[in-house]
């Protein structure tokens, strides 16, 4: 297609496109492009006439994108994301902002890491708003497109590409001992461990799987409570001999709040790295970019931090 051609289509249609995928809806879309609904309609049925597929089915009160929908979807992120930083004003100031962004992130990140980047944030730009939601890791690239979220931190379990995603540090894993428990004060064996009683914690799920590879050739430790918060193992700790097996730096802050134990594992585990997420749509913003630094800068400092502290290998 020659550009000739290309300035005779209505290009404003794709921007459309993208916020008909981002808000799943005709009127929703409709208010943030301030149409009318019946106006957006027509705006949408001149999409499948320019494009040549039905490009959403509908699903209840929902539009779901068709296949071709999504390709175009993918392929018009980092064009449109460059016209609007093309467009936007260029200089940016946190203390003047007053953006709100939504952070997705593990629970276990949510008390252990973005905590420490939280006053910065506030600090250099205290008229903006946070949210932060539960990470859904079988929905990234959902979560962090048609759900808003500005960016994610997490463990990923699988490739992220095309999203981008940068390294905040290596976690390790530890154990935590009631300093009333038979090996408080001795050296923690691989039988010790396997034969001890065990609690795992929902925060530590992702913890779970690599220390069951890691013992794949042994017989699993004897797990007698699985619970969503923390607080129900710390309970019976006195009461109970259990191991609790958490990401290492939530093992640190545990062990000082309670006066607890922590003990090295017994056999080998590779620390993890834990990375920032986004999508391209945030990749050019002065604001995002702000954001990102910050949450890079604190973060990364404190993973590294206790991994000096703590001894990580």
């Amino acid at each position: 297609m020659e550009l000739e051609d290309v300035y005779r289509r209505d290009l404003n249609l794709l921007v459309a496109l993208r916020v008909l995928i981002e808000e799943g809806s005709v009127s929703k879309t409709a208010n943030r492009l301030n149409l009318s609904q019946s106006a957006m309609s027509r705006v949408l049925g001149r999409l499948r006439v320019m494009l040549g597929d039905p490009l959403f089915t509908r699903q209840g009160q929902s539009l779901i994108p068709t296949q071709k929908a999504l390709e175009l979807d993918s392929e018009l992120s980092s064009p449109l994301e460059h016209l609007r930083s093309l467009l936007s004003p260029q200089d940016f100031s946190p203390e003047n902002c007053k953006q709100k962004f939504t952070i997705a992130t593990t629970d276990y990140a949510m008390q252990t890491i973005l905590p420490f980047a939280l006053p910065r944030l506030y600090q250099e730009a205290p008229n903006i708003r946070l949210e932060l939601v539960p990470l859904q890791h079988d929905h990234l690239a959902q979560q962090l497109t048609r759900q808003g979220a500005d960016m994610a931190i997490c463990r990923p379990t699988y490739s992220v590409a095309p999203l981008h995603h940068e390294n905040l540090g290596k976690v390790s894993v530890f154990c935590l001992l009631s300093t009333n428990h038979p090996l408080a004060n001795v050296n923690l064996t691989l039988n010790d461990y396997l034969n001890a009683p065990h609690a795992m914690i929902a925060i530590s799920d992702g913890v779970k799987a690599l220390i069951d590879e890691a013992l794949s050739s042994h017989p699993l430790p004897p797990l007698i409570l699985r619970a969503y918060h923390l607080e129900a193992a710390l309970a019976i700790m006195d009461t109970l001999p259990l191991i609790i097996t958490v990401p290492a730096d939530l093992a640190y802050l545990v062990a000082k709040r309670h006066n607890l134990v922590i003990k090295k594992l017994p056999f080998k585990l590779t620390p993890f790295d834990y990375s920032l997420i986004w999508h391209s749509r945030c990749e050019h913003s002065s604001a995002q970019k702000w954001l990102r630094n910050v949450v890079k800068q604190e973060c990364g400092k404190l993973i590294a931090q206790r991994v000096e502290v703590m001894g990580i290998e």
